[in-house]
Parts: C-alpha cells; structure tokens; sequence
C-alpha cells in the first residue's frame, strides 16, 4: 500500500468531528484510502450497489438504524436524503468519527453536505496521487509552510531525466500510475467516456456529450493558460453562459483548478481571468493526442503541460493537509508576471515556472519587478525549472522541479 498523505489529517479529523466527508474526482482512491485506514473499526457500505441504495432510499431511518458501530458510506451522493437523517443522528448523539461519507461528484455531494451538516463535518479532498506520494514518500510529506522552509540546495535529490515524462504521460490516478501493464491511453480514454455518461450525462447542463467532449479537448489545449471564455464559446458553437455552466462541472468535479489572480492594491490594474489547469497531466495529454515521449517533448503544450504538473502538485499539497489553498498568479497590464504566488503567514512566495534546462538571471525578470513592487511582502522568489538548483543571485533561487516537489 502507498501511503497517502490524507490519512494523517483523517487521523486528525476523527477525533473531533461526528463526520467526514471526503471527495474528489472518481478514481482518485478514496475507497481504497478508507477500507485500508478505517476498515477494522469501521462497518463499510456502498451505495453505488443497486439493492443497498433501494433500501436507503425506501427506509432510511431504518437503514442508518442498523448500524452500531461507525460505518463509511460509499457514493453517499446516489441517496442525497440520508444527509438530513445523519444530521438527526449526530444531534441526538455527537460521537466523534462515527459517519464517514464519501462521493465523486462534489457538484452534487455538497449541496446536500452544506445544507445538513454544517460545523458538523469535515470536509475534505482527495486527489490523485501527489509527487511524493508517488515516489512512495507520502508518510513524510511536508506542510507548505515546512517545504517553504527548506533550503532545496542542501536537500538536493538526484532523478532520472526520464521521470519527467514518465510523469506527464502517465499522470498520477493511482491505477495508471502503479500498474505499468496498464495501457494508459486505453484507461484515459475509459475514464473520460465513464466521467463523461456517469458524471455528466443526468445533469440538465449538457445536452450533447459529443459537444461536452470538445469542449474537454479545448480545456486541454488551453492547460496552463490565462481563460479565455468567449474563445472557447466561439471554437466549441457554445454561447458564453454554457461554457461558464460546463467549466464549473469540471471545476466541482476536481477535474481541472482554477487558478485566480492575486489581488492587492500596487497601482496596477490585475488581469481578472483565472488560469486553467487540468487536475491530471495524464488526460490532458491524452486528449491533446501525445502519445510518446518524443512527441510530447517536441509538443508546444509541453511547457504549458509542465506548468501544469507543478502548480497541481502544490494543490494536492493544501487539500491533503486539509487546507484552503491560498495559491494565485501575478499579471498585470504593464507586463509584469508570475506564475505562482503562495501566501504563507501574510507573506508571498513568488514562482517563474520554465521547463528549460538552462536557466539565468534574465528568466527571472518578472520575479525581480515584482520583488520591487510588493516589497516587504515577498517573502522568497525563485525559478522551478529542469535545471540543476543553484543561486541564481539578486536574491533569486532556481530550484530543480524534484527538488520542489519531492519533499
């Protein structure tokens, strides 16, 4: 089993809270998370399975009444109801850690969730496997705040230039990516075809999944990128307002980050659209029809790709230490951008991401004037790229993308 870092603040959450919920995209193992962590002290039950859901939809009061011991309801989603007798139950006897609920569609789950128990449940996210993770180092994953404190120069690990690649082609949703006999183009493209009928195809939203699906493929292209609503609207035939609808699908349903802004009066007038980035490098290259490395190397996605994996690794870190990520990007109309703005006890970490080898002061122009600019504010700057960490000077670090993210 690979650890997943999750556990640590579920271990945290169970002894304070009646209830967990825990969501994210579908295969992203929650289920396997749980039944590992909490199956000795927990009764399982799946709702997906058609004859329990009948019995939790015809007789829920009887239903949750058969359960003695704290039990994990599977795909609470697929009987919405259940929410507003868990809250009878937790009100008439708070016991920490009893009900653990989980779902896959979060544009569902939290409806509910929000409605029924508010300040009684923790609320967390599991995504696809983060880098560390995925190197089997999810035990000893760092907070923000302790990766911010390291010195990467000191602590520098040495990688296979093929993991990069490896990485992107393969993603991180933890069938694909620990099963190497897997085909990955095969599974991607079962996922979206399952995501696309069983998470989207009951929504009133979208009419024409064949038109959804297009849609998804113009997200991909555009991974890594500044929005562009009425762009996409005018390539997909969609009007503006279902374009916003389809992107909140995926947005809820963790399938792609939205990366907003940073807002702070410098005198400067902000760019307000967010940047989009897939949650999952894998199926981006999948619908972007990079099928190898060479291919995708020589790509002109791969710098928006790589940017992709770096800022969606520093997601997962917030979510799964059960944190609101205070993550944002720099751009204002007088030329000056960041990619990555981290705030940490009100102070801003600033990223340049390049997917270059070779790195010098001048890739770090935007660093610099935005140093000038938000002054005592900025905490750090530095370049994440495939160069060897160094000190670049003027204050500017380059640290290695391993050296970044495998702490």
């Amino acid at each position: 089993m690979i650890y997943r870092t999750l556990s640590t603040t579920i271990q945290k959450a169970l002894k304070t809270f009646p209830a967990i919920v825990v969501t994210g995209p579908r295969q992203s193992g929650k289920t396997t998370l749980l039944r590992n962590l909490l199956g000795k002290s927990h009764q399982y039950i799946n709702l997906e399975n058609p004859d329990v859901r009948i019995r939790a939809q015809d007789d829920p009061i009887g239903f949750l009444a058969q359960f003695k011991k704290p039990v994990i309801l599977d795909e609470i989603q697929y009987v919405p109801n259940l929410l507003s007798y868990i809250k009878t139950s937790i009100d008439e006897k708070r016991k920490p850690g009893f009900w653990i609920l989980t779902g896959s569609q979060n544009f569902v789950l939290m409806q509910g969730v929000s409605q029924s128990l508010a300040g009684r449940a923790a609320i967390l996210s599991l995504l696809p496997f983060s880098l560390t993770e995925r190197l089997n180092r999810g035990r000893k994953t760092l907070s923000l705040g302790e990766l911010l404190k390291k010195n990467h120069n000191t602590l520098a690990k040495k990688n296979d230039g093929r993991l990069l690649s490896e990485l992107l082609l393969r993603g991180f949703f933890p069938e694909i990516a620990v099963n190497k006999k897997i085909d990955k183009d095969l599974w991607c493209g079962s996922y979206i075809t399952t995501y696309l009928e069983r998470d989207i195809r009951n929504l009133s939203q979208v009419g024409d999944l064949n038109q959804f699906e297009r849609f998804l493929k113009a997200c991909a292209i555009r991974t890594g990128q500044i929005l562009n609503l009425s762009e996409i609207a005018r390539d997909i035939g969609i009007s503006v307002p279902t374009t916003k609808k389809w992107l909140s699908l995926l947005e809820t349903g963790y399938q792609v980050f939205l990366l907003y802004p940073y807002y702070r009066n410098i005198g400067k007038r902000l760019i307000k659209s967010p940047k989009i980035y897939f949650n999952d490098p894998a199926l981006a290259v999948y619908l972007l029809g990079l099928r190898d490395k060479k291919t995708l190397v020589n790509s002109p996605y791969f710098g928006n790709l790589f940017e992709t994996l770096i800022v969606v690794d520093f997601w997962k870190r917030y979510l799964h230490f059960g944190m609101q990520p205070s993550m944002y990007y720099l751009k204002t109309r007088d030329g000056l951008e960041v990619d990555l703005v981290l705030e940490d006890s009100q102070k801003l970490h600033l990223f340049e991401i390049k997917s270059s080898s070779t790195i010098t002061l001048k890739h770090a122009n935007s660093l610099l004037k935005a140093k000038r600019d938000f002054g005592w504010l900025v905490k750090s700057a530095s370049v994440i790229s495939q160069s060897q960490s160094a000190l670049l000077g003027r204050g500017i670090d380059n640290y290695n993308w391993f050296d970044s993210l495998s702490f």
